[in-house]
């Protein structure tokens, strides 16, 4: 049995675990995903942000930080929301308890819409940026990041004793369901080629506006090894696109 889209999150052994990894401060996400994120997506002083997949929302705290006018969340688990109510006590965010997918906006209502490290959880993404491109206003940027599909396409465990030195890229072209051995639980993430990830945005009438990979920086690594062996091959890409 795999666990789909943010129902994991809700298993309370998993999600301990995921959040003392995820919030590390050389974690991958916060030492190469993130910092990329925020240079493509660039200001949000006086805009109204959507996040797709808000999590624990401490990101959402960072954007009302930053002088967003409005930020609404968006989460599926339960276990994900209650940090986010606790760390978002500010009369600028709301928080929606629903899956991404089964989301609705209004239309033209956003100037900015986000979502990390979701999408790849999500079986019909077309569906999803259709929607995110109706709820921008004209001229609104979307910006993205999943897990790279150089890493989705194999069903090798990720997780290896002292860190991963070797990557198996498999069955690239083949998209659809994986099932991945991830902190002791069985996930389903659905592969995409990266090209795949492109044409969907141009398909949904997207401008595209950037590609970046989270080429990480010796600046973030305590040690010379762990910068090397994170330049050997991306875990992150991150697309950003306009509505025209």
């Amino acid at each position: 049995m795999g666990y789909k889209g943010s129902s994991i999150y809700d298993k309370n052994e998993f999600f301990d675990a995921f959040l003392h990894r995820r919030n590390r401060r050389d974690s991958p996400n916060n030492a190469m995903e993130k910092p990329a994120f925020l240079n493509m997506m660039g200001k949000v002083h006086n805009q109204r942000v959507l996040d797709l997949g808000c999590g624990d929302g401490s990101f959402g705290l960072d954007l009302c930080r930053a002088g967003c006018r409005i930020y609404e969340g968006v989460e599926g688990s339960a276990n994900m929301l209650k940090v986010a109510q606790e760390n978002l006590k500010t009369a600028r965010a709301r928080l929606h308890h629903t899956m991404v997918e089964d989301f609705r906006m209004e239309p033209e209502s956003y100037d900015l819409i986000t979502s990390r490290m979701v999408l790849h959880y999500i079986e019909e993404v077309s569906v999803v940026f259709q929607s995110v491109y109706q709820g921008l206003k004209p001229g609104g940027r979307f910006v993205f990041s999943v897990q790279h599909p150089l890493l989705t396409s194999t069903t090798a465990p990720s997780d290896q004793p002292g860190g991963r030195t070797n990557w198996v890229v498999d069955d690239y072209f083949h998209r659809g369901e994986r099932k991945e051995h991830w902190i002791d639980h069985e996930v389903i993430k659905y592969h995409r080629p990266v090209e795949v990830y492109v044409q969907e945005l141009l398909q949904a009438g997207f401008q595209i506006t950037g590609l970046k990979e989270g080429c990480p920086s010796p600046d973030a690594y305590k040690t010379k090894e762990e910068y090397e062996r994170r330049m050997r091959i991306p875990l992150f890409l991150i697309l950003g696109g306009k509505k025209r």
